[in-house]
Parts: C-alpha cells; sequence; structure tokens
C-alpha cells in the first residue's frame, strides 16, 4: 500500500456561519449603485458604500507595493487621523499611477461622503481596483453618492459584494456568529481578487465587521495575525498589486464587553477573524482568473519558519509547477527542484513529498507509489502536496493554483482594449 502523511486540522472555535456577509454584524449598513466607471453604457453595479452607525475601532493593512494607489495612500492618511465611520470603494478604474490628479480624486470620493453622511472627511476611506493608469472618470461617480447613501440597508451586502468585483466570477463573502460569555458577536466580510495575488496582500480588496468592540492594540495584533495566516498565505500569479487593501472595522454594537489583550476573549476574537479572512482568501484563490485547480502546498518539519515560508511560496509560485497542476501531472521532480532554489536550508536526501498524502518520493528519491494513484489526485479540483524537510518541527501553508492557457489569453490585452474602447466612445 502507498504510504501516506495524515493531513492537519484547522483551528477550531465555536461558531456557526451566518448570512449577510459585511452587514451581518449589528449596526453596518451598505449599498451599491452604477456609475458606469469603466464603460459609460454598463449596469453593472461598481461603486459600493459600507457605513457604521456607531463610531469604530479600525485597522487596515496595505500593499507592499512601493507604487500605491492614490485611494491606499487617503486611507493610509485617513485611518492614522480618526475613527472610521465609512468606506467608499469603486471597481473598474484602479486610481493607481495617476498623479496629483489621483489624489484629489480620492480625496474627492471621501468629501462627497462625508456631506452625504454627516461625517468628517477623515472619517471615511476610498478603495478602487480597476485598471491601472488610467484617469478616473469623478465626474461620473460625484453625482452618484447621494444615490449610494439613499442605497443604504442592513441587506446590502450583496450589492457592494458585486459592486467591487472586477474580473471575479463569483462573489465572495463569508460570516461567522461567535458566542462569547453571556452573549455572542459577529464577524462578516466581503472580498474580490481573481488576479495579481501573490503573498504580502494581491490585488484584493477585503472588507470586515464586527458588532464586537475591540480595543485598538488588540484590534491591531489581530489583524496582523489574522492577515498573515489568510492573506499573506496565498498566491496566483506572483504579482502583488498596487491597490490591495484589508479593512476591519469595529463597532461594538453587540454589547458585549471591550475585548482586551491577554484575554480569553482576545484569543476567541482572534481565532474568528482568522476564519473569515482565511475562508475569504481561498475563495480569492478558487476564482484566480481561468483557474482550474485549489492546491494546498504545506511544508512541514522545517527548521524554521522562515525556511518553511521559503520552501512553500517558491513552490507555489513556480511556473513549471503549476503547469504540472493544470495538466494533472504528479511531477514531484519540479517540486523538489524548486525546494532546492528557495534558499531554505534543505537536505536533497531527507526531503519526502506527498500527492495527497500519497508518498511520491522518499528522501529524495522516487518511490513505488503508482503514478495511476498519484494522477487520481491531481486530477481533483483541490488537492494538497506535503512536502516534509524531516530537519525540524516547524511548518508554514501557501494556497495556490494552477496556471492555464485561458490565463495567458485572458491578460494579454486588458490595458490596449481599455484605451481603444475610451477613443471609440469619444473620451480620449
Amino acid at each position: 500500500m502507498p504510504t501516506k502523511v495524515t493531513e492537519e486540522r484547522e483551528c477550531r472555535v465555536p461558531f456557526k456561519i451566518v448570512q449577510g456577509g459585511v452587514t451581518a454584524a449589528k449596526g453596518f449598513r451598505a449599498g451599491a449603485v452604477t456609475c458606469g466607471i469603466k464603460n459609460p453604457d454598463a449596469t453593472r453595479l461598481d461603486l459600493a458604500l459600507i457605513v457604521s452607525d456607531e463610531p469604530t475601532v479600525t485597522d487596515a493593512v496595505f500593499t507592499t507595493n512601493k507604487v500605491r494607489a492614490a485611494c491606499v495612500r487617503v486611507c493610509q492618511q485617513h485611518i492614522k487621523e480618526s475613527d472610521t465611520r465609512a468606506i467608499i470603494a469603486n471597481s473598474g478604474n484602479a486610481n493607481a499611477c495617476t498623479g496629483v490628479k489621483g489624489i484629489q480624486d480620492a480625496k474627492a470620493m471621501t468629501k462627497a461622503v462625508a456631506e452625504e453622511l454627516g461625517v468628517k472627511m477623515r472619517q471615511v476611506l476610498v478603495c478602487s481596483t480597476g485598471i491601472i493608469g488610467m484617469p478616473m472618470p469623478i465626474e461620473r461617480i460625484i453625482p452618484k453618492v447621494p444615490d449610494v447613501v439613499a442605497k443604504l440597508n442592513p441587506k446590502g451586502s450583496e450589492d457592494a459584494m458585486r459592486a467591487i468585483m472586477t474580473s471575479d466570477t463569483q462573489p465572495k463573502t463569508f460570516a461567522v456568529e461567535v458566542p462569547c460569555g453571556k452573549g455572542s458577536f459577529r464577524i462578516g466580510g466581503i472580498a474580490k481578487g481573481a488576479g495579481m495575488i501573490c503573498p504580502n496582500m494581491a490585488t484584493m480588496l477585503c472588507f470586515i465587521t464586527t458588532d464586537a468592540k475591540v480595543a485598538k492594540d488588540e484590534m491591531h495584533r489581530a489583524m496582523r495575525y489574522a492577515v498573515e495566516k489568510s492573506f499573506n498565505c496565498i498566491t496566483i500569479d506572483g504579482d502583488t498589486s498596487t491597490n490591495d487593501t484589508v479593512i476591519v472595522m469595529s463597532n461594538g454594537a453587540s454589547g458585549m464587553p471591550v475585548i482586551k489583550k491577554n484575554t480569553p476573549e482576545a484569543e476567541l476574537f482572534r481565532c474568528a477573524l482568522h476564519k473569515v479572512m482565511l475562508e475569504l482568501a481561498k475563495m480569492i484563490v478558487c476564482d484566480g482568473e481561468r483557474v482550474t485547480k485549489f492546491v494546498e502546498i504545506r511544508v512541514r518539519n522545517a527548521r524554521t519558519q522562515a525556511d518553511a515560508r521559503k520552501v512553500a511560496e517558491t513552490v507555489a509560485k513556480s511556473l513549471l509547477v503549476k503547469c504540472s497542476f493544470h495538466g494533472c501531472d504528479p511531477n514531484w521532480g519540479r517540486i523538489i527542484h524548486a525546494v532546492g532554489y528557495s534558499g531554505a536550508r534543505i537536505r536533497e536526501e531527507l526531503i519526502d513529498i506527498y500527492f495527497g498524502g500519497l508518498l511520491a518520493c522518499k528522501g529524495g528519491l522516487v518511490t513505488k507509489t503508482p503514478v495511476t494513484e498519484m494522477e487520481k489526485v491531481v486530477k481533483e479540483p483541490k488537492f494538497t502536496v506535503t512536502i516534509d524537510l524531516n530537519l525540524g518541527t516547524t511548518g508554514y501553508t501557501v494556497y495556490t493554483s494552477d496556471l492555464s492557457e485561458e490565463y495567458v489569453d485572458f491578460n494579454s490585452a486588458e490595458y490596449s482594449a481599455a484605451v481603444h474602447a475610451k477613443r471609440q466612445k469619444g473620451f480620449a
């Protein structure tokens, strides 16, 4: 019988999955309208608004790309200065590499929302996703702000979610209710992302709300923990975007006591937040642009976490490996060669590699596991590759996809197509 490896289980949290996405938590409303941002004739929703009826403790993580969109720059400033009450987000235009005018447009969006809601401009965050380098059609956005405010409602999460989608083919939403003491709190979120997905964030937006009341320092700690173990563990194409943003808003509307650091409640909140982010992150990989496989790369028994991460990310981003996944080929040779150039400390003669639990490579050498059995594993739309370095006790997991011919076709002419379409409409 082929040798198998035991699969790990996710951390168990006492929660139940609920509906409602970003408005599942009490005290949050959302809505969306059509502006025709990418195409004036389009009827799809492309401007979303999320609002908390109460003051919030808000934290955010942004792209590590040194080329940052105007909206990211404005968000980074606003989140330092005040409690956040609203997020305005658009699809169809990234407002990236748009110079001073781009900053002015991002600020204009926050100002328009602030005036309609009766809050301060710095209490509004702004996010954009779409094509880089195209001027933002602000003249089509500002007049629609009163309309999107009028659309706000406690069941508006789905519209908001659809308004931020670009090349996504599936909506991404997840929410949980967590029992805590004599009550409970909810955490819910929506996300978008399909291309330019790589560790250290990606072309993705994620908005998460909770009616728990979380102390500022604990929110910061929980946010970094959850992001590191979710959105920073995914890769589709190895590209890191200019607009990546994850925002978490906490308004305390559940009535639960404040969650402070070094308490059982803090651990519970951190685990639940991680669960929501991880589920959304997995949805992003599954919906990668024209991907056909969702693959979990697990590295085990490395000397250090840094080594485990190097191996996992290198294998997950290898184009040769991803092509093998697409071709349903259990090519462990491509995997071990990626391990070798990862920069991690390894010993070839100790490396074991498994496809879905079937041992393909033992001590750096081929095993007797039938190829036909391993082919059954990699033909599945979801499977796991485990790499055991047998040098220590530390592990790391990255979620990745295959690389298809359709991905190349889809990404071949996005910018040119947008420019030509704009000229044909007389907007150049």
